[in-house]
């Protein structure tokens, strides 16, 4: 028995199952307000980087346990984008036009 690569193996699958319930939330509720747009780009631009060293060493449980970190980094990033909430503006007055006491000229 390979131990160091049973347990590259298990803690692939415990990292992987840890994300997916924050995914699955993300997908179904459409509510990434909490999450940092600059945070998750950060990720996906480390995540890239990190490819380079990852893939350059022998094939197992680290090239999945990644593959799954670069996919759901790159969903989370999609999703806040494609989701984010663009603010109301509050206030509707026409540009140009002065308020006087508050009523338009």
């Amino acid at each position: 028995m390979n131990i160091p690569l049973l347990a590259g193996t298990v803690s692939t699958v415990l990292f992987a199952a840890s994300m997916l319930p924050m995914l699955l939330k993300a997908v179904r509720t459409k509510d990434l307000e909490s999450y940092s747009v600059g945070n998750i780009a950060t990720t996906n631009v480390a995540n890239a980087v990190h490819s380079f060293y990852v893939f350059d060493l022998p094939a197992g449980p680290v090239w999945l346990l990644h593959s799954f970190y670069v996919v759901a980094s790159a969903l989370m990033l999609l999703w806040c984008l494609r989701y984010r909430k663009v603010p109301e503006d509050t206030h509707k007055e026409p540009i140009g036009e002065p308020v006087i006491e508050g009523k338009r000229s």
